[in-house]
């Protein structure tokens, strides 16, 4: 972890109440970035720093997104080309891509999409074959489908009203059929949000980040053979590890969401 003042390079609006904001740091990064990490940024006016997932980062750029969810968040959303920012990164226990095997599957719920596209991309520089599903409230809240088409991915879409995509939640856009499991596939059986077919998923691995209604009923709905990581969301104090703010109770004890977090095995987590 180091304390590093970062400059702002663009912020912009990517969908309904959420925002793109890429951070520009002068010198390399001392430390090494990992998916499924993130960073505590000290806003000017505000007690406690905020915690954000990374989403992607470059050797000398760090992308976050987030939504605009109270008063800190909504200043962040006017700050300009240039603002200086003092942050607290790498932090958090990141994804471990050497357990994902050949096909894993990556699963997303509104702003924990984020991560996952950092994610995806190492995957893929890994030679594996992950599959995407993400699910919104609502076709205003989706955001970078793009981004994830341009590395060769087509998420498969949920939203709760059904204006685009699966209408539901995450596990009831879990495809099926090998051909919707296949980055590749140019049609996804019946177009790039459907849903596949009738046979059985033989995912090697699976990743997911969102509120922890969603992560629960994931633990209900994948195989319960399958192993994966989950990424939890917390309010957090310090994000280091100090304050002892964001504990949870997990099979092997006590842990800390920003320090031995966020991301957690499926095999210690206790529901």
């Amino acid at each position: 972890m180091q304390e590093i003042t970062l400059e702002v390079k663009h912020n912009r609006r990517l969908a309904d109440r959420t925002y793109e904001m890429v951070l520009h740091h002068a010198q390399h990064f001392p430390e090494t970035i990992k998916p499924g990490q993130f960073i505590n940024l000290k806003l000017d006016g505000y007690y406690l720093r905020r915690p954000i997932s990374i989403c992607d980062w470059t050797e000398d750029t760090v992308t976050i997104i987030y939504k605009t969810v109270g008063r800190g968040t909504e200043a962040m959303s006017r700050y300009e080309t240039g603002r200086r920012i003092s942050t607290l990164m790498p932090l958090g226990n990141g994804f471990v891509t050497e357990k994902s095997g050949d096909r894993p599957l990556l699963v997303g719920g509104g702003a924990g999409a984020a991560p996952l596209y950092g994610l995806c991309k190492k995957l893929l520089a890994e030679g594996k074959k992950p599959v995407v599903v993400l699910g919104f409230n609502n076709a205003s809240e989706i955001f970078y489908i793009d981004a994830f088409h341009a590395l060769g991915v087509r998420p498969i879409l949920a939203t709760v009203d059904g204006s685009r995509g699966v209408k539901g939640f995450v596990t009831d856009a879990i495809p099926e059929s090998p051909c919707a499991r296949s980055m590749t596939c140019g049609s996804l059986c019946a177009g790039d949000e459907a849903r596949g077919g009738e046979e059985a998923a033989p995912y090697t691995y699976f990743y997911a980040c969102g509120p922890a209604v969603m992560l629960k009923a994931l633990e209900a709905a994948i195989d319960p053979e399958t192993d994966g990581q989950m990424s939890f969301e917390q309010r957090m104090g310090c994000g280091f590890g100090a304050c002892m703010g964001c504990t949870c109770q997990t099979k092997y004890g006590t842990k800390r969401i920003c320090k031995e977090g966020p991301v957690l095995e499926r095999s210690e987590i206790l529901w």
